[in-house]
């Protein structure tokens, strides 16, 4: 933060303001003459959703102020520990799942309908933040947390002022134990309750705020494209847990790849039960020297995906041997034998037309990025090749209810709905389809790259590996394997068995080189609010623009939402323009 002070501040000696960052979810308060007006979430940053009806059931939300005063505010409205246990505990009494944990809660109940839901819910909120005040600004953070109190804001007391970084660091440290509610007592009064236990805080914490605390060198400071400079978010590291390993499994994927997987003795971590985890590849297996019965350090990537860290050796089971990876795999069907792909450390059916791979890609085929097929979910499908109904795609298209109604869950109107969306599903963009086919290497982005090329499945059947190769986007190696798909006499057969029941639509005619976002690439990090990053991209093609999976210098721009990923990295190393959700938007609203 000091290095974005001017120079013309040489004696600027900054102190932070370090606060709690709990994990809720943030809304925005405006208040008219002391009167509350306005809840809404954050949005894009610029546009929110109006979430007053529910904000007002918060016992802790001040509906008017102590003086008539006009100001914005935000906040994190939370659910304590123990509300989220009493409320599980009505879940599972009703037969229902749990709650993962007290942010999914909040979020969920703010955005209901209903405003009794969200009063039901006994939520919480602490103000943090003065955007706007039609009075005197405070000069500094803690001025500013002493500020909403006064007007009747409920602030957290767990802040501190540190004059330097290492101060920072420690108040990180002593909260870093406590994420999930236990509390610090700040004194020896605090230290015990009237039971004489000790005093714990009833909110979850992902972390800690580090602000500038002075007014004057947060305007100087300002903000960078996503954020601001004057604070940073200090985040604790993910939660991590020891479990067993039970058995070590293998999945077969829709192209013939198997990646391992690590069953565990169910363990919560990060909010929710874990029993499975990706151990990725041979290699992995190796370096980590995993073997069954062994017992692991877990934790979720990115608070998402069950990730093993490390073996602890020392409580390896005695006469436990090393991992041997097979050189067959039942589930490959046949005699089972599988390969190492050259230059690759994965291996995959040396059979690629077993059971385990013609599920996996059945289900790809309907599923809502491919054909979009409603109500041929994962469970039907696996039935219906179980009986011998359908062994290739187009077999799909010659069902009747009298088929489908024997199988189980089926009665007479759900198997006429099914054969109707089947028959709606039969005009397929041509993009949509080739991701359908599970043709190697040929995911969306590629698919598009090609639909746009060729524009038909007979050009792009006919097409040689080295008109392929020409397509900007397009390498030798998926060249190869697009040249060498259609090349196969069985897949060339269906898919002229396909073309009978499908019509297939070409990418829309647009003069391109008119559209505002010709020849612009841009690439998507993170998740947005105001939309699926589907329809983000839908929206960017629309205006001409390409998008791309990975950042490289020919990049125009990475949209960053929450939680962007490498991505984000890999546009700084490279110097390309991050553009906000907001800064998106607005783009392809113009």
């Amino acid at each position: 933060m000091k290095r974005g002070l001017k120079s013309e501040i040489p004696e600027a000696v900054p102190t932070y303001a370090c606060e709690l960052k709990i994990d809720g979810l943030k809304i925005v308060f405006e208040y008219e003459k002391g009167i509350l007006k306005t809840a809404a979430t954050r949005g894009d940053g610029v546009i929110g959703e109006d979430v007053t009806h529910n904000i007002r059931t918060i016992e802790s939300v001040p509906l008017s102020l102590s003086r008539p005063v006009d100001i914005i505010v935000e906040g994190e409205v939370w659910m304590s520990t123990k509300n989220l246990e009493v409320l599980n505990k009505a879940q599972a009494k009703a037969g229902k799942p749990a709650f993962a944990n007290p942010r999914n809660v909040a979020a969920g109940s703010i955005r209901q309908l209903d405003p009794k839901i969200a009063a039901s819910r006994k939520l919480d909120v602490f103000f943090y933040d003065v955007a706007k005040t039609s009075e005197k600004f405070p000069s500094t953070q803690f001025e500013e947390l002493d500020y909403l109190r006064e007007l009747g804001f409920k602030v957290n007391r767990h802040h501190a002022l540190a004059k330097h970084i290492d101060e920072c660091i420690a108040f990180w440290e002593t909260w870093k134990p406590r994420r999930h509610g236990v509390g610090v007592p700040t004194s020896p009064t605090e230290r015990r309750g009237a039971s004489g236990k000790k005093r714990e805080v009833d909110y979850w914490i992902d972390g800690i705020v580090i602000k500038v605390n002075e007014k004057k060198y947060e305007e100087e400071l300002g903000y960078t494209g996503k954020a601001p400079r004057f604070a940073v978010a200090f985040k604790f590291p993910a939660e991590q847990v020891t479990t067993e390993v039970v058995d070590i499994v293998f999945q077969v994927g829709r192209t013939g790849v198997i990646t391992p997987v690590a069953h565990l003795s169910p363990v919560s971590v990060a909010g929710t039960t874990v029993s499975r985890a990706t151990l990725h590849n041979e290699d992995e297996i190796k370096r980590l020297d995993v073997r069954v019965g062994d017992t692991v350090i877990l934790q979720k990537a990115g608070d998402v995906i069950p990730d093993i860290v490390r073996v602890l050796p020392e409580l390896r089971p005695k006469g436990s041997k090393p991992f041997v990876w097979p050189r067959t795999i039942p589930e490959c069907g046949g005699d089972g034998r599988i390969e190492r792909i050259p230059g690759a450390a994965a291996w995959r059916c040396v059979d690629t037309h077993s059971f385990a791979v013609i599920r996996r890609r059945f289900h790809n085929f309907a599923a809502k990025h491919a054909l979009d097929i409603e109500g041929l979910g994962k469970k039907t499908l696996d039935q219906l090749l179980e009986e011998g109904l359908i062994q290739h795609f187009d077999d799909i298209f010659t069902l009747e209810e009298g088929d489908v109604l024997p199988l189980e869950g089926f009665a007479e109107v759900s198997a006429r709905k099914l054969i109707e969306s089947i028959k709606k599903s039969t005009t397929v963009e041509l993009a949509r389809l080739l991701v359908g086919l599970s043709i190697p290497h040929v995911g969306e982005e590629t698919a598009i790259l090609l639909a746009n090329t060729f524009r038909s499945i007979d050009a792009l059947a006919a097409a040689s590996e080295e008109q392929l190769n020409a397509v900007d986007g397009i390498g030798d190696i998926v060249a190869h394997a697009v040249f060498e798909w259609f090349r196969d006499k069985g897949n060339g057969a269906l898919i002229e068995r396909l073309k009978k029941h499908l019509t297939i639509t070409a990418p829309r005619q647009a003069r391109a080189e008119k559209l505002p976002l010709f020849g612009k690439t841009y690439v998507l990090t993170g998740s947005l609010s105001s939309m699926s990053r589907d329809e983000a991209k839908a929206k960017l093609r629309a205006l001409g623009a390409d998008v791309s999976s990975s950042v490289s210098k020919k990049t125009t721009g990475v949209i960053a939402g929450e939680e962007a990923g490498s991505k984000l990295d890999d546009a700084k190393k490279l110097g390309r323009p991050v553009l906000t959700e907001a800064e998106f938007v607005r783009m392809i609203g113009r």
